[in-house]
């Protein structure tokens, strides 16, 4: 009898210590955001993520990130990632399997300092509900995990996502993509920490020469002239790789055989 007792005591405590580290429960539109983070982080308590490389990576992996909007206007996400950059926040938005854009930002090594962050920019109205992303959920990850997959397969497929949506420059403008940011999200959101800019990621990678090019590696041009790297693109295979042309223009499909990029190829770099 006293263990029958105890069971549902022991339940209604433990439910009770759950429920009162959720303080800011999840009130956004976003499906990712029903997902209880707190709780998780009670339950498990996540490991901090090492920031150094890892043997076999050119690049640093990405740690916690806060992954915040579900919007079916990609205005209203360029709108949300300008107004967190004009804060200092290295916030980029991406383009959702579901079709829908969010944005994302941060890259820790513990998921409190994330949802820390987070948190206080709740406080400060620039966010509303988030969702934490955990480097486990990353492709590159996964795929060591279980050793199926492959993550050029998935570079390739991130960027392709966002074939058709319009060019922007910097994030001066609210119109659309660049052609680094373009790069640059889809080898994070699969767990790679590319830098920002077109010069920094041709300086980030390995060289590989253009005959044993694989997919997923990017491609540098210099469209100015000289041999200063302006512009990058993704390599997919068959003499072709996804970039952002140039205002006014979408994210397309571009053959490196075509006079003006054949002219103005620099070179690639792999990161795998």
């Amino acid at each position: 009898m006293m263990r029958s007792v105890q069971f549902p005591f022991v339940l209604l405590l433990i439910l009770l210590l759950v429920l009162g580290g959720c303080s800011t429960p999840p009130r956004s539109p976003d499906p990712a955001s029903e997902v209880t983070d707190p709780i998780a982080d009670l339950l498990f308590p996540a490991p901090q993520v090492d920031s150094t490389q890892i043997a076999g990576d050119q690049l640093k992996r990405m740690g916690y990130a806060v992954q915040v909007g579900a919007f079916s206007v990609l205005e209203n996400a360029v709108a949300l990632e300008a107004s967190l950059a004009r804060r200092g926040i290295d916030a980029y938005y991406f383009r959702d399997e579901s079709g829908l854009y969010k944005v994302q930002f941060g890259n820790h090594t513990t998921y409190e300092a994330a949802r820390v962050e987070a948190q206080q920019f709740q406080r400060q109205n620039l966010i509303d509900s988030f969702f934490i992303a955990i480097p486990d959920q990353y492709s590159i990850a996964r795929i060591q995990r279980s050793g199926r997959g492959d993550v050029r397969e998935e570079l390739v497929s991130t960027a392709q996502r966002f074939l058709g949506v319009p060019y922007r420059w910097g994030g001066e403008d609210t119109s659309g993509f660049d052609c680094s940011g373009l790069t640059m999200v889809s080898y994070r959101l699969n767990g790679l920490d590319l830098p920002r800019n077109s010069r920094a990621q041709f300086d980030a990678g390995r060289p590989v020469a253009r005959q044993t090019l694989q997919r997923g590696d990017l491609v540098f041009f210099a469209t100015q002239g000289g041999r200063r790297v302006t512009h990058v693109g993704m390599y997919i295979g068959n003499d072709q790789f996804i970039h952002a042309p140039r205002a006014g223009q979408t994210v397309r499909v571009a053959s490196l055989s075509n006079n003006y990029f054949n002219r103005t190829f620099v070179g690639a770099r792999t990161y795998l």
